[in-house]
């Protein structure tokens, strides 16, 4: 099976990948294998023994790898480990194909009950946001704090800029793109990542490029890709419309933990006035506006976030102020 064909072909082979993704020094690649999901976890040793456990859930196309940067400046406060969802950077697709956001909550709740470090604190990314809310949500025992960046809740009118990222849901679409894109040079298809993702992608180092173009190839070799990448899209588009108890927002009106929420302005993939909403809903939040950053402010200005996480865990319980006053 070839990395362009049909997304809604049912036969997934569940193969390693060809490579693995690269570890920055400092950094470990452990697999850990769970009843139906097997998932590469990534670590960086604690700066001291007794230091609080942490868990980075990444986003729509994402990897383990995007925490890295956040990972190592809060090495110091934080005993940190961030997941490679099923079917995303090292780890296989699941055995029962879900990819639903309740799907991949179930296997970050399994992970944390298997590892017996929860409470955590639960940082999660995008689409990763959405999963830590669920989780936080229904599971509140194992969450201490919540640190939400750019968190793909449902937006009534998503801005335009998103429309095609929303698009890859549709059947049929991500095979069509796939074909399109056949002669796309992983160089190309890093810059066009690049551009939707960053505010600003001229903070990317030229080195940061070359890692990155190298993932993605590593990535088109797997022949599941476009697969998890379609159903992943789909899941995400399913839970905008639950509605009850299981809509997320519902879901974030319940969450206990204190909240830190962080938006760029220049987000094309989650519009920066759900901020605002955001903070209405999480009842004991604040907020961290990036003024500079787009989609995945731990990459762009991770110093930033982990000041502001700092803050959040030194806020006396309970206290923390709501929609703090926008920083850049």
């Amino acid at each position: 099976m070839s990395s362009t064909q049909s997304p809604d072909a049912r036969a997934v082979p569940v193969v390693p990948p060809t490579r693995s993704s690269q570890v920055s020094e400092g950094e470990e690649l452990r697999t850990v294998t769970l009843p139906g999901v097997t998932l590469a976890v990534r670590s960086r040793p604690a700066a001291r023994p007794g230091l609080p456990p942490a868990l980075y859930v990444h986003g729509l196309g994402g990897s383990s790898q995007n925490w890295s940067a956040l990972m190592e400046r809060l090495a110091d406060t934080v005993d940190g480990e961030a997941l490679d969802l099923p079917g995303f950077g090292d780890s296989p697709p699941p055995d029962d194909g879900d990819y639903s956001i309740t799907g991949y909550a179930r296997v970050v709740i399994r992970h944390l009950d298997a590892a017996g470090r929860g409470p955590v604190h639960l940082i999660g990314n995008s689409m990763g946001g959405a999963i830590a809310t669920r989780v936080a949500a229904v599971r509140p025992d194992l969450v201490r704090t919540l640190t939400l960046v750019s968190p793909a809740l449902p937006e009534l009118r998503p801005q335009r800029t998103a429309v095609p990222t929303g698009l890859l849901a549709v059947p049929g679409i991500v095979s069509l793109f796939a074909r399109m894109t056949k002669d796309w040079t992983p160089e190309r298809r890093t810059r066009e990542v690049l551009a939707l993702c960053y505010g600003d992608p001229a903070r990317v180092t030229p080195e940061g490029f070359a890692l990155a173009v190298a993932e993605y190839e590593r990535r088109l070799e797997l022949p599941y890709f476009w697969d998890v990448m379609a159903r992943s899209a789909r899941g995400i588009v399913d839970a905008y419309t639950l509605g009850g108890q299981h809509s997320l927002w519902r879901q974030a009106e319940k969450v206990l933990a204190p909240t830190l929420l962080v938006y760029g302005t220049r987000d094309q993939l989650v519009s920066y006035r759900m901020a605002h909403r955001a903070g209405k809903a999480f009842r004991d939040s604040r907020l961290l506006t990036l003024l500079d950053a787009g989609h995945v402010a731990m990459m762009e200005d991770p110093d930033a976030v982990a000041r502001a996480f700092r803050e959040l865990l030194a806020a006396p319980a309970n206290t923390s102020e709501r929609s703090a006053p926008p920083r850049g």
